[in-house]
């Protein structure tokens, strides 16, 4: 079994011990040391970390096993571990933040299923690597979720459809419910803070910037620490003055059009006018874009009040979705349902998959030829398989380096195949199917022109 060390900077933190793969073992022995660096590995004799699971500004986060539990059940391990050259009272505050946390989720985790319970919050006195030397680190033990955040799930399949944006919203707009009837502001919402286990439930994570806002006198220690995420805070968060609902909901706004438009806060957003510039690259009905931008505005007077008015502008949607305005509309949204519904698919994406049909159709038009030497039959076997790749396109069977790897074996095969080369030159082969990628290219530009244009008289 691997157990990882969580002494920061260990030159060697992974350690293989065979013996701990018995599970009768694992639950009785009494401890085991780093090799490296002669940290207690075992946390507090009962927590086993087995790998990393990512690092933060204050942070770093371990799967572990519980070894007091019949299961052993997997958990997450959070270490206290600031980066940087922090002063003292940087330091402080970074550690009551820490601290925060753990008490924000001892309060709320176990009464929310979309928030991760508290399993423990302890300090562990070590010996330090110097003779002499204590070092002191702080660990909380939280919930695992077996998923993805919604930051890999983008990465993973591209850009959100209105309604799974609708679907988000609600799950953590109902989370966010619960937690501001608690007086607490999340004040670090963003798409890899929100995880969808695998069964489907979605979890809102990291309770490491929250504000308790409840029974604070105004200007007091309501002011807000200066905490935050780039590009999903909104100026009173960034200012670090007072917080509200509605600078969750900025927040949660801001991280539905990442979701939708696949894009970045900095490309966004206009620094000119203090506005984001999104609706041009999401395929949404008018009235749910106005309610993304509401949650948007600049001023916190000008947004949502609350969670409940967010959901009962959603609930006043018309059930019929309708496309947005196509005058400021140069993303391509409607190609992307004629490509597979739900995936959604990029212009790049759009166009590469064109170049690679077209330049697979002439391979395959090109050995099927060589075979059966009738026109005829060959456009209809080719006609017949390129239709499957492109299906297979549609549904993400293949994709990004599928496509590449498919090409290059194609073509070697070609290369090294003579009877499937119609009697060509390899040179000439390349050239006919590096045109067939750009007629291909060509064709599917001029389709989308015609279409965006019949949208426009239609």
């Amino acid at each position: 079994m691997e157990v990882y060390c969580t002494r920061p900077h260990c030159p060697r933190p992974q350690n293989n011990f065979p013996d701990l793969d018995d599970h009768s073992t694992l639950r009785t022995v009494q401890q085991k040391y780093c090799t490296a660096c002669g940290m207690p590995l075992i946390l507090v004799g009962r927590y086993v970390p087995t790998k990393v699971l990512g690092r933060g500004g204050f942070g770093a986060a371990f799967l572990a096993r519980d070894r007091y539990t019949p299961g052993m059940r997997n958990c997450v391990v959070k270490q206290f571990q600031p980066s940087g050259n922090l002063s003292p009272t940087q330091l402080q505050l970074a550690q009551d933040l820490f601290e925060r946390e753990a008490v924000v989720l001892e309060e709320i985790g176990n009464k929310h299923e979309q928030i991760p319970d508290l399993f423990a919050y302890f300090p562990l006195p070590v010996p330090g690597l110097q003779p002499g030397q204590q070092d002191q680190f702080f660990y909380l033990v939280l919930q695992y979720i077996d998923g993805e955040n919604l930051d890999e799930e983008l990465a993973r399949k591209g850009k959100f459809s209105e309604q799974e944006v609708v679907e988000v919203l609600r799950e953590i707009l109902n989370v966010l419910k619960f937690v501001h009837s608690k007086g607490i502001i999340h004040r670090d919402i963003k798409p890899s803070n929100i995880m969808r286990r695998r069964d489907g439930k979605v979890f809102l994570l990291d309770f490491g910037a929250v504000k308790q806002v409840t029974n604070v006198p105004v200007g007091g220690a309501n002011s807000s620490t200066g905490i935050y995420s780039l590009g999903f805070a909104p100026p009173e968060q960034m200012a670090g003055t007072q917080v509200f609902p509605s600078t969750d909901l900025y927040a949660l706004g801001v991280t539905a059009i990442i979701l939708l438009t696949g894009g970045d806060t900095k490309r966004l957003f206009d620094i000119y006018n203090n506005k984001w510039i999104w609706r041009r690259e999401a395929n949404v009905s008018p009235k749910f874009a106005d309610i993304l931008d509401k949650m948007l505005m600049w001023a916190a007077s000008e947004r949502f009040q609350s969670v409940q008015e967010v959901l009962d502008a959603l609930d006043s949607r018309t059930a019929q979705l309708r496309p947005p305005q196509p005058q400021t509309q140069p993303s391509q949204p409607q190609s992307t349902h004629l490509l597979g519904g739900s995936n959604s698919f990029s212009i790049i994406e759009i166009l590469t998959g064109a170049a690679f049909s077209g330049f697979e159709g002439g391979l395959i038009a090109i050995a099927i030829f060589s075979l059966v030497k009738s026109p005829a039959i060959t456009l209809l076997i080719s006609g017949a398989i390129l239709g499957i790749i492109i299906f297979a396109q549609t549904r993400r069977w293949i994709e990004k380096w599928d496509l590449l790897i498919i090409q290059a074996v194609s073509f070697a095969v070609m290369f090294f195949a003579h009877f499937l080369q119609a009697g060509l030159s390899i040179q000439s082969i390349f050239i006919i199917c590096i045109a067939g990628g750009l007629i291909a290219i060509a064709l599917t530009s001029l389709f989308r022109i015609i279409y965006k244009l019949l949208s426009l008289v239609l």
